[in-house]
């Protein structure tokens, strides 16, 4: 969290865990494997499994305590709302635009991953069986279908498990840069941590997910996770207008 990112005057990238790259590697691999799986018609009888259990034990006390916890994943009125709160509350305690850096970074790197997965692998959701237009679940749970008009067709990966990885990863830095550094590890590690594991499981019992959409998801999450940890955000070059407004946040005291 505290390591320095500059080494003569030069922005290197900041260690995360494991180190290396080798993880990433393992990661993507997982993603791809998972991919090609599906394509092939594998891990279908899972998915139908989980989903059809989940059908069948929603009491309504369960279903919408479900509910209210599957709301962590909301990007467009919490997630982003929260991060960019916390980034100007810290741009403004730090003197510095750099927080604002991270929150960019982190909107770019979902946009330009998430959505375009989910639009090219085109997989509907498992409410598709039973909201209109009706799929039959053997059709609704394969991937790069050819969905009729008006299906959703954004399921794989999900969405909310992916952007949540991410997002509380960047909430998580801002909140122990709010702090200066006075955040105590095992909270870290829950803002971190304990939001995207209650999604993947909210978002397939609430069959808003096939249980492989939130498994893709995790992989791909972390990968952007870990790459977006790596940015040495407080040794990026600025432009000499920001002068004043471009002192370090993450290794700040």
């Amino acid at each position: 969290m505290r390591e320095t990112t500059a080494v003569r005057g030069k922005a290197q990238l900041r260690p995360v865990r494991p180190a290396g790259w080798w993880f990433d590697a393992v990661l993507l691999a997982g993603f791809a494997a998972l991919t090609l799986a599906l394509a092939e018609g594998q891990l279908h009888d899972l998915d139908l499994a989980v989903s059809e259990w989940a059908f069948a034990h929603d009491p309504a006390p369960l279903y919408w305590t479900a509910r209210v916890f599957n709301l962590l994943g909301q990007g467009g009125w919490l997630l982003m709302p929260v991060s960019g709160a916390l980034a100007l509350a810290v741009a403004w305690r730090r003197h510095s635009v750099r927080p604002l850096l991270l929150v960019a970074g982190a909107f770019v790197l979902t946009y330009l991953t998430i959505g375009p997965l989910k639009l090219w692998t085109d997989r509907a959701a498992p409410s598709a069986t039973v909201k209109e237009p009706f799929l039959p679940p053997g059709e609704a749970v394969e991937i790069f279908n050819r969905l009729p008009a008006g299906a959703y067709s954004m399921s794989y990966p999900s969405g909310h498990v992916a952007n949540a990885i991410v997002w509380y990863g960047v909430i998580a830095v801002l909140l122990a840069a709010l702090t200066a550094g006075r955040l105590s590890p095992v909270a870290y590690r829950l803002v971190r941590f304990a939001p995207p594991a209650i999604l993947l499981v909210t978002t397939t019992y609430l069959n808003f997910h096939w249980l492989t959409d939130g498994l893709a998801a995790l992989m791909l999450g972390l990968v952007l996770d870990r790459l977006l940890h790596r940015v040495p955000w407080d040794g990026l070059p600025l432009p000499g207008a920001l002068r004043g407004w471009n002192h370090p946040f993450i290794s700040a005291p």
